[in-house]
């Protein structure tokens, strides 16, 4: 079992839509508090149009299962094509901004300045990571998300060419199973993550997963 947050409720407490509770405290101690007891960070805008930070810890959650990923045929054949180039680490600050500015332009984004300030921060003490992909100098797709010890939650991910995006997720799968990480979180599951094979699963079973995970030693 999980040790009480120092930070957040029991996530017994959050309503029917996972919300736990709202606050803009985004120190590094306390994201990863959160990450490491289930809980993530969403903004959500106002009627005002101003932005607050929520606290979710759904009910199901969802995850990609390294032994069911699906990799979709024509992507398959792209890849054993493919003329991009792909890193990691190498510029997450770029991959965050990319991923804010695209769900912008869809005007949908979550990912605010403090929320992008906060992870740049969580960056630097070596706790989220990015995938980036170029096509030669230019950046054209990406991924970033929180690794603890065996556990890894993906965020959000950007392309500006096609399947740039879907190469970068493919790549970081076969990654963190290289690396011996035991659990992928990517806590709501879209249209887009389900053509991977994106499974809900009780958050109950995510806790005991995320438990063991957190008790694994693999460096991003």
């Amino acid at each position: 079992m999980l040790p009480p947050s120092k930070f957040f409720p029991d996530i017994e407490e959050a309503d029917r839509n996972g919300l736990l509770c709202i606050g803009d405290n985004l120190l590094p101690e306390v994201l990863v508090d959160a990450y490491t007891h289930g809980i993530f960070p969403w903004p959500m805008r106002l009627r005002n149009r101003k932005y607050v930070t929520c606290w979710f810890c759904p009910d199901p959650r969802s995850i990609f299962d390294f032994d069911t990923f699906h990799v979709p045929r024509r992507l398959a054949q792209k890849i054993r094509k493919c003329k991009f180039d792909i890193t990691l680490d190498k510029d997450f600050e770029s991959v965050i901004r990319n991923c804010a500015a695209a769900h912008s332009n869809k005007d949908e984004t979550w990912i605010t300045p403090i929320l992008i300030d906060a992870f740049i921060n969580l960056h630097k003490l070596g706790v989220t990571h990015s995938v980036e992909v170029r096509e030669g100098e230019k950046l054209v797709g990406g991924i970033y998300g929180v690794a603890i010890n065996g556990f890894f939650a993906g965020e959000s991910m950007f392309s500006l060419q096609t399947d740039a995006s879907k190469i970068a997720l493919v790549f970081l799968k076969e990654h963190l199973q290289k690396q011996g990480f035991e659990l992928f979180d990517i806590q709501v599951a879209n249209p887009h993550t389900q053509q991977f094979g994106a499974i809900d699963i009780p958050r109950s079973e995510y806790l005991q997963r995320l438990e063991s995970a957190l008790r694994k030693t693999a460096k991003f």
